[in-house]
Protein backbone atom coordinates (compact mmCIF):
# COMPACT_ATOMS: atom_id res chain seq x y z
CA UNK A 1 0.00 0.00 0.00
CA UNK A 2 1.61 3.42 -0.69
CA UNK A 3 2.25 6.45 1.53
CA UNK A 4 -0.14 9.14 1.08
CA UNK A 5 0.21 12.85 3.23
CA UNK A 6 -2.82 14.25 4.08
CA UNK A 7 -2.73 17.66 5.99
CA UNK A 8 -6.31 19.15 6.92
CA UNK A 9 -6.58 22.69 8.74
CA UNK A 10 -9.39 21.41 11.27
CA UNK A 11 -9.65 17.50 12.25
CA UNK A 12 -11.60 15.79 10.49
CA UNK A 13 -13.79 14.14 13.21
CA UNK A 14 -16.66 14.44 13.98
CA UNK A 15 -18.10 15.48 11.03
CA UNK A 16 -20.77 18.01 12.75
CA UNK A 17 -19.75 20.87 10.31
CA UNK A 18 -19.42 21.66 6.83
CA UNK A 19 -16.38 21.57 6.12
CA UNK A 20 -15.87 18.18 8.36
CA UNK A 21 -18.23 16.94 6.77
CA UNK A 22 -15.99 16.42 3.23
CA UNK A 23 -12.59 16.12 5.00
CA UNK A 24 -14.08 13.41 7.21
CA UNK A 25 -15.56 10.90 4.20
CA UNK A 26 -12.05 12.08 1.95
CA UNK A 27 -9.95 10.42 5.02
CA UNK A 28 -12.27 7.49 4.57
CA UNK A 29 -12.05 7.38 1.02
CA UNK A 30 -8.02 7.50 0.97
CA UNK A 31 -7.34 5.43 3.45
CA UNK A 32 -9.72 2.35 1.72
CA UNK A 33 -6.50 3.07 -0.78
CA UNK A 34 -3.46 4.56 0.71
CA UNK A 35 -1.87 4.09 3.88
CA UNK A 36 -2.54 7.90 4.85
CA UNK A 37 -0.16 10.21 7.51
CA UNK A 38 -2.38 12.74 8.64
CA UNK A 39 -1.56 16.23 10.07
CA UNK A 40 -4.16 18.53 11.63
CA UNK A 41 -5.22 20.96 14.44
CA UNK A 42 -7.52 20.33 16.93
CA UNK A 43 -9.46 23.45 17.92
CA UNK A 44 -12.09 22.30 19.89
CA UNK A 45 -11.05 20.89 22.98
CA UNK A 46 -14.43 18.15 22.68
CA UNK A 47 -12.36 16.75 20.12
CA UNK A 48 -9.24 15.50 21.58
CA UNK A 49 -11.74 12.60 22.75
CA UNK A 50 -12.45 11.76 19.00
CA UNK A 51 -8.48 10.96 18.83
CA UNK A 52 -8.66 7.06 18.54
CA UNK A 53 -11.24 6.86 16.12
CA UNK A 54 -9.52 9.05 13.56
CA UNK A 55 -6.04 7.06 14.35
CA UNK A 56 -7.70 3.95 13.24
CA UNK A 57 -8.18 5.26 9.21
CA UNK A 58 -4.12 6.89 9.81
CA UNK A 59 -0.87 5.38 9.36
CA UNK A 60 1.09 7.89 11.51
CA UNK A 61 -0.66 11.35 12.81
CA UNK A 62 -0.23 14.56 14.28
CA UNK A 63 -2.51 16.79 16.46
CA UNK A 64 -1.42 20.30 17.06
CA UNK A 65 -3.56 21.77 19.56
CA UNK A 66 -5.03 25.42 17.98
CA UNK A 67 -5.79 28.06 19.98
CA UNK A 68 -7.82 30.77 18.52
CA UNK A 69 -6.70 33.32 20.70
CA UNK A 70 -2.86 32.89 20.03
CA UNK A 71 -3.60 31.68 16.50
CA UNK A 72 -5.15 35.41 16.21
CA UNK A 73 -1.82 37.32 17.52
CA UNK A 74 0.50 34.86 14.94
CA UNK A 75 -2.27 35.89 12.24
CA UNK A 76 -0.71 39.60 12.88
CA UNK A 77 2.33 38.91 11.38
CA UNK A 78 0.53 38.56 8.51
CA UNK A 79 0.29 41.89 8.28
CA UNK A 80 4.08 42.75 8.64
CA UNK A 81 4.97 40.26 6.12
CA UNK A 82 2.12 41.39 3.22
CA UNK A 83 0.65 37.73 3.98
CA UNK A 84 -2.82 36.77 4.25
CA UNK A 85 -3.70 36.70 7.63
CA UNK A 86 -4.66 32.93 7.52
CA UNK A 87 -1.18 31.68 6.56
CA UNK A 88 0.49 32.45 10.23
CA UNK A 89 -3.17 31.88 11.97
CA UNK A 90 -2.68 28.09 11.23
CA UNK A 91 1.46 27.64 11.21
CA UNK A 92 3.33 25.75 13.51
CA UNK A 93 6.81 24.37 14.07
CA UNK A 94 5.61 21.49 15.17
CA UNK A 95 3.23 20.87 12.44
CA UNK A 96 6.48 21.71 10.01
CA UNK A 97 9.14 18.87 11.82
CA UNK A 98 6.52 16.75 11.63
CA UNK A 99 5.95 16.81 7.64
CA UNK A 100 9.49 17.29 6.65
CA UNK A 101 10.61 14.06 8.66
CA UNK A 102 7.99 12.54 7.44
CA UNK A 103 8.26 13.07 3.80
CA UNK A 104 12.23 12.29 3.82
CA UNK A 105 11.99 9.56 6.31
CA UNK A 106 9.02 7.43 4.04
CA UNK A 107 9.30 8.99 0.70
CA UNK A 108 6.26 10.17 0.40
CA UNK A 109 5.63 10.95 -3.30
CA UNK A 110 2.09 12.23 -2.91
CA UNK A 111 0.13 14.80 -0.82
CA UNK A 112 -3.72 15.87 -0.26
CA UNK A 113 -4.23 19.10 1.38
CA UNK A 114 -7.17 20.29 2.25
CA UNK A 115 -7.73 24.05 2.65
CA UNK A 116 -5.23 26.38 1.03
CA UNK A 117 -3.48 27.96 3.83
CA UNK A 118 -2.21 23.87 4.95
CA UNK A 119 -0.24 24.19 1.66
CA UNK A 120 2.01 26.11 3.34
CA UNK A 121 3.97 23.28 4.68
CA UNK A 122 3.90 21.54 1.37
CA UNK A 123 4.33 24.15 -1.56
CA UNK A 124 8.06 24.20 -2.07
CA UNK A 125 8.81 20.51 -1.36
CA UNK A 126 10.38 19.31 -4.81
CA UNK A 127 9.53 15.69 -5.99
CA UNK A 128 5.42 15.69 -3.80
CA UNK A 129 3.10 15.37 -6.45
CA UNK A 130 0.08 17.14 -4.23
CA UNK A 131 -3.64 18.07 -4.72
CA UNK A 132 -5.21 21.04 -3.23
CA UNK A 133 -8.88 20.70 -1.86
CA UNK A 134 -9.44 24.55 -1.77
CA UNK A 135 -13.10 23.38 -1.33
CA UNK A 136 -14.87 26.84 -1.64
CA UNK A 137 -12.88 30.36 -2.96
CA UNK A 138 -12.09 31.40 0.42
CA UNK A 139 -10.46 35.07 -0.97
CA UNK A 140 -13.77 35.80 -2.67
CA UNK A 141 -15.67 34.77 0.70
CA UNK A 142 -13.56 37.37 2.37
CA UNK A 143 -14.35 40.02 0.14
CA UNK A 144 -17.77 39.22 0.75
CA UNK A 145 -17.68 39.76 4.37
CA UNK A 146 -16.17 43.16 3.41
CA UNK A 147 -19.59 44.05 1.88
CA UNK A 148 -21.74 42.45 4.42
CA UNK A 149 -20.37 44.03 7.45
CA UNK A 150 -22.20 47.49 7.79
CA UNK A 151 -21.51 50.73 10.03
CA UNK A 152 -18.90 53.31 9.47
CA UNK A 153 -17.39 51.75 12.92
CA UNK A 154 -16.85 48.60 11.33
CA UNK A 155 -14.55 50.33 8.48
CA UNK A 156 -11.58 49.21 9.85
CA UNK A 157 -12.66 45.09 9.72
CA UNK A 158 -14.00 45.74 6.15
CA UNK A 159 -10.51 47.23 5.86
CA UNK A 160 -9.25 43.76 7.12
CA UNK A 161 -11.31 41.57 5.07
CA UNK A 162 -10.99 43.08 1.85
CA UNK A 163 -7.30 42.84 2.35
CA UNK A 164 -7.46 39.36 3.45
CA UNK A 165 -9.28 38.47 0.38
CA UNK A 166 -6.66 39.87 -1.82
CA UNK A 167 -3.83 38.54 -0.37
CA UNK A 168 -5.47 34.84 0.13
CA UNK A 169 -6.18 35.12 -3.46
CA UNK A 170 -2.13 35.27 -4.00
CA UNK A 171 -1.81 32.50 -1.95
CA UNK A 172 -4.34 30.23 -3.75
CA UNK A 173 -2.52 31.50 -7.27
CA UNK A 174 0.53 30.40 -6.11
CA UNK A 175 -0.63 27.11 -4.34
CA UNK A 176 -2.52 26.07 -7.64
CA UNK A 177 0.66 26.78 -9.48
CA UNK A 178 2.43 24.66 -7.01
CA UNK A 179 -0.35 21.59 -7.47
CA UNK A 180 -1.01 18.68 -9.88
CA UNK A 181 -4.63 19.85 -9.20
CA UNK A 182 -6.85 22.45 -7.83
CA UNK A 183 -10.22 20.80 -6.71
CA UNK A 184 -13.22 23.17 -5.44
CA UNK A 185 -16.77 21.91 -4.42
CA UNK A 186 -18.99 22.70 -7.13
CA UNK A 187 -18.48 23.47 -10.98
CA UNK A 188 -19.59 26.94 -10.14
CA UNK A 189 -16.59 27.74 -7.63
CA UNK A 190 -14.29 25.67 -10.14
CA UNK A 191 -15.26 28.17 -13.17
CA UNK A 192 -14.69 31.21 -11.02
CA UNK A 193 -10.98 30.11 -9.78
CA UNK A 194 -10.23 29.45 -13.46
CA UNK A 195 -11.06 32.87 -14.20
CA UNK A 196 -9.35 34.34 -11.38
CA UNK A 197 -6.32 31.87 -11.55
CA UNK A 198 -5.93 31.66 -15.59
CA UNK A 199 -2.56 30.77 -15.78
CA UNK A 200 -3.65 26.96 -13.69
CA UNK A 201 -6.71 26.80 -15.57
CA UNK A 202 -6.08 23.44 -17.02
CA UNK A 203 -5.53 21.58 -13.56
CA UNK A 204 -9.08 23.06 -11.93
CA UNK A 205 -11.33 20.34 -11.41
CA UNK A 206 -14.74 20.14 -9.26
CA UNK A 207 -15.83 17.51 -6.81
CA UNK A 208 -19.06 17.24 -5.21
CA UNK A 209 -19.48 16.58 -1.95
CA UNK A 210 -21.55 13.11 -1.34
CA UNK A 211 -24.41 12.49 1.75
CA UNK A 212 -24.62 9.37 4.06
CA UNK A 213 -28.08 8.60 2.15
CA UNK A 214 -28.59 5.90 4.92
CA UNK A 215 -27.67 7.73 7.79
CA UNK A 216 -29.61 10.76 6.26
CA UNK A 217 -32.98 9.06 5.72
CA UNK A 218 -36.17 10.03 6.45
CA UNK A 219 -37.41 6.52 7.05
CA UNK A 220 -36.22 6.75 10.79
CA UNK A 221 -39.36 7.04 12.92
CA UNK A 222 -37.32 9.20 15.51
CA UNK A 223 -39.09 11.05 18.14
CA UNK A 224 -39.45 14.60 17.64
CA UNK A 225 -37.86 16.97 19.52
CA UNK A 226 -40.49 19.66 19.16
CA UNK A 227 -42.14 19.80 22.97
CA UNK A 228 -45.41 21.23 21.18
CA UNK A 229 -45.21 19.56 17.55
CA UNK A 230 -47.03 21.97 15.09
CA UNK A 231 -45.61 23.84 12.10
CA UNK A 232 -41.79 24.11 12.53
CA UNK A 233 -39.42 25.42 10.26
CA UNK A 234 -35.68 24.53 10.68
CA UNK A 235 -31.90 25.76 10.04
CA UNK A 236 -29.12 23.25 11.37
CA UNK A 237 -25.37 24.32 11.27
CA UNK A 238 -22.56 25.27 12.95
CA UNK A 239 -24.04 28.81 14.70
CA UNK A 240 -20.42 30.73 15.26
CA UNK A 241 -20.15 30.89 11.11
CA UNK A 242 -20.58 33.80 9.88
CA UNK A 243 -22.32 33.09 6.83
CA UNK A 244 -25.30 30.95 9.23
CA UNK A 245 -25.23 33.90 11.35
CA UNK A 246 -26.26 36.27 8.75
CA UNK A 247 -28.11 33.49 7.91
CA UNK A 248 -30.87 33.17 10.65
CA UNK A 249 -30.41 36.81 11.65
CA UNK A 250 -31.99 37.76 8.25
CA UNK A 251 -34.64 34.94 8.27
CA UNK A 252 -36.00 36.01 11.77
CA UNK A 253 -35.58 39.17 11.50
CA UNK A 254 -37.40 39.61 8.13
CA UNK A 255 -38.63 36.95 7.06
CA UNK A 256 -40.53 35.36 9.69
CA UNK A 257 -42.54 38.03 10.20
CA UNK A 258 -43.86 38.08 6.86
CA UNK A 259 -44.95 34.21 7.10
CA UNK A 260 -46.40 34.91 10.81
CA UNK A 261 -48.18 37.47 9.63
CA UNK A 262 -50.55 34.38 7.49
CA UNK A 263 -49.47 31.95 9.65
CA UNK A 264 -49.14 33.12 13.28
CA UNK A 265 -47.97 29.18 14.09
CA UNK A 266 -45.20 28.85 12.57
CA UNK A 267 -41.85 28.35 14.74
CA UNK A 268 -38.56 29.00 13.32
CA UNK A 269 -35.83 26.43 15.16
CA UNK A 270 -32.34 27.46 14.83
CA UNK A 271 -30.48 23.88 15.47
CA UNK A 272 -26.23 24.08 15.76
CA UNK A 273 -23.46 24.05 18.30
CA UNK A 274 -22.01 27.27 19.56
CA UNK A 275 -24.75 30.04 18.76
CA UNK A 276 -22.97 33.43 18.95
CA UNK A 277 -24.06 36.30 20.92
CA UNK A 278 -26.76 37.24 18.18
CA UNK A 279 -27.91 33.88 17.47
CA UNK A 280 -28.85 33.64 21.19
CA UNK A 281 -30.60 37.03 21.25
CA UNK A 282 -32.80 35.59 18.84
CA UNK A 283 -34.42 33.50 21.48
CA UNK A 284 -36.39 36.32 22.58
CA UNK A 285 -38.23 36.83 19.10
CA UNK A 286 -41.42 35.68 19.32
CA UNK A 287 -41.94 32.10 17.35
CA UNK A 288 -37.87 31.22 17.37
CA UNK A 289 -35.78 28.70 19.10
CA UNK A 290 -32.73 28.24 19.91
CA UNK A 291 -30.82 24.55 20.86
CA UNK A 292 -27.10 25.27 21.00
CA UNK A 293 -25.67 21.71 20.55
CA UNK A 294 -27.83 18.57 20.01
CA UNK A 295 -26.72 15.11 19.66
CA UNK A 296 -28.32 14.08 17.10
CA UNK A 297 -30.08 16.56 14.17
CA UNK A 298 -31.98 14.09 12.12
CA UNK A 299 -35.05 14.32 14.62
CA UNK A 300 -35.00 18.03 14.15
CA UNK A 301 -34.67 17.51 10.19
CA UNK A 302 -37.72 14.94 9.62
CA UNK A 303 -39.96 16.22 12.11
CA UNK A 304 -40.06 20.25 10.29
CA UNK A 305 -42.66 20.76 8.21
CA UNK A 306 -40.12 22.92 5.75
CA UNK A 307 -36.30 23.05 5.96
CA UNK A 308 -34.72 26.74 5.00
CA UNK A 309 -31.36 27.72 4.23
CA UNK A 310 -31.60 31.90 3.74
CA UNK A 311 -27.12 31.84 3.07
CA UNK A 312 -26.43 35.37 1.97
CA UNK A 313 -23.29 35.01 2.13
CA UNK A 314 -22.19 31.38 0.30
CA UNK A 315 -19.51 29.81 -1.14
CA UNK A 316 -19.88 26.47 -2.42
CA UNK A 317 -22.00 23.37 -1.63
CA UNK A 318 -24.34 23.92 1.22
CA UNK A 319 -24.31 20.59 3.52
CA UNK A 320 -27.06 21.39 5.48
CA UNK A 321 -29.37 21.70 2.24
CA UNK A 322 -27.94 18.35 0.96
CA UNK A 323 -28.82 16.47 4.43
CA UNK A 324 -32.53 17.87 4.55
CA UNK A 325 -33.25 16.72 0.78
CA UNK A 326 -31.94 13.50 1.92
CA UNK A 327 -33.84 13.51 4.99
CA UNK A 328 -37.21 13.64 2.51
CA UNK A 329 -37.62 17.71 3.69
CA UNK A 330 -38.88 20.14 1.23
CA UNK A 331 -36.02 22.63 1.30
CA UNK A 332 -36.24 26.76 0.61
CA UNK A 333 -33.01 27.97 -0.13
CA UNK A 334 -31.71 31.15 -0.84
CA UNK A 335 -30.37 32.11 -4.58
CA UNK A 336 -27.07 32.82 -3.30
CA UNK A 337 -26.49 28.44 -2.42
CA UNK A 338 -29.47 27.02 -5.06
CA UNK A 339 -26.82 27.08 -7.74
CA UNK A 340 -24.15 24.85 -6.38
CA UNK A 341 -27.29 22.04 -6.05
CA UNK A 342 -27.13 19.56 -8.97
CA UNK A 343 -30.96 19.23 -8.93
CA UNK A 344 -33.80 20.91 -10.39
CA UNK A 345 -34.98 24.28 -8.96
CA UNK A 346 -38.23 24.43 -8.67
CA UNK A 347 -39.09 20.63 -8.50
CA UNK A 348 -36.15 19.01 -6.12
CA UNK A 349 -36.15 22.55 -4.10
CA UNK A 350 -37.73 25.89 -4.15
CA UNK A 351 -35.23 28.91 -5.00
CA UNK A 352 -35.80 32.37 -3.06
CA UNK A 353 -34.37 35.55 -4.69
CA UNK A 354 -35.61 38.14 -1.82
CA UNK A 355 -37.11 38.10 1.57
CA UNK A 356 -40.41 39.01 0.19
CA UNK A 357 -40.22 35.44 -2.19
CA UNK A 358 -38.71 33.55 0.70
CA UNK A 359 -41.80 34.16 2.68
CA UNK A 360 -44.11 33.19 -0.42
CA UNK A 361 -42.55 29.84 -0.55
CA UNK A 362 -42.45 28.72 2.49
CA UNK A 363 -46.15 30.05 2.57
CA UNK A 364 -47.20 27.70 -0.45
CA UNK A 365 -45.72 24.66 0.73
CA UNK A 366 -47.58 25.44 4.34
CA UNK A 367 -51.09 25.80 1.88
CA UNK A 368 -50.17 22.21 0.03
CA UNK A 369 -48.76 19.37 1.48
CA UNK A 370 -49.19 17.33 -1.50
CA UNK A 371 -46.94 20.04 -3.53
CA UNK A 372 -44.89 20.18 -0.40
CA UNK A 373 -44.38 16.01 -0.30
CA UNK A 374 -43.68 15.87 -4.09
CA UNK A 375 -40.22 18.33 -3.74
CA UNK A 376 -39.56 16.73 -0.96
CA UNK A 377 -39.62 12.91 -2.84
CA UNK A 378 -37.66 14.71 -5.86
CA UNK A 379 -35.16 15.78 -3.20
CA UNK A 380 -34.35 12.69 -2.22
CA UNK A 381 -33.78 10.97 -5.71
CA UNK A 382 -31.61 13.89 -6.62
CA UNK A 383 -29.56 13.15 -3.25
CA UNK A 384 -29.58 9.09 -4.51
CA UNK A 385 -28.74 10.27 -7.75
CA UNK A 386 -26.17 12.75 -8.12
CA UNK A 387 -24.54 12.96 -3.99
CA UNK A 388 -22.96 9.58 -3.86
CA UNK A 389 -19.14 9.99 -1.87
CA UNK A 390 -17.61 7.13 -3.39
CA UNK A 391 -18.09 7.85 -6.66
CA UNK A 392 -17.87 11.51 -6.04
CA UNK A 393 -14.16 11.39 -4.05
CA UNK A 394 -13.05 9.05 -6.50
CA UNK A 395 -12.37 12.28 -8.87
CA UNK A 396 -9.56 13.45 -6.22
CA UNK A 397 -7.31 10.43 -6.25
CA UNK A 398 -7.81 10.07 -10.32
CA UNK A 399 -6.12 13.47 -9.97
CA UNK A 400 -2.62 11.69 -9.42
CA UNK A 401 -0.37 11.98 -12.73
CA UNK A 402 -0.47 7.96 -12.72
CA UNK A 403 -3.64 7.27 -11.67
CA UNK A 404 -5.63 5.27 -14.22
CA UNK A 405 -9.19 6.54 -13.87
CA UNK A 406 -11.36 8.56 -16.07
CA UNK A 407 -10.53 11.60 -15.02
CA UNK A 408 -6.96 11.56 -15.76
CA UNK A 409 -7.26 13.39 -18.90
CA UNK A 410 -8.69 16.48 -17.58
CA UNK A 411 -6.13 16.36 -14.12
CA UNK A 412 -3.06 15.94 -15.61
CA UNK A 413 -0.70 18.44 -15.63
CA UNK A 414 2.95 19.73 -16.72
CA UNK A 415 5.45 19.07 -14.41
CA UNK A 416 5.26 20.78 -11.41
CA UNK A 417 7.76 24.10 -11.23
CA UNK A 418 9.04 24.79 -8.15
CA UNK A 419 8.87 28.03 -6.65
Amino acid sequence: MDDLLLLVHRMPYPPTKGDKVRSYNLLKYLAAGYRVHLATFVDDPDDWQHLETVRALCGETYFARLRPFGARLRSLRGLLRGEALAIPYYYDRGVARWVQNLIGRRSIRRAVVFSSPMAQYVNDVAGLERVIDFVDVDSVKWTQYATRDRGWYRAPIRAIYRREGVKLLEFERYTAGCSTASVFVTPEEATLFRTLAPESADRVVSVENGVDSAYFSPARGQPSPYATGGTVLVFTGAMDYLPNIDAVNWFAREILPRIRTHRPEVRFCIVGARPAESVCALAHVEGVSVTGTVADVRPYLEHATVAVVPMRIARGIQNKALEAMAMGRPLVISAASAKAINATPGESFCVAADADSFAGLVLELLADPQRAARVADAGRAAILRNYSWTSNLARIAACFRDASAPMRAECSAPTFAEA
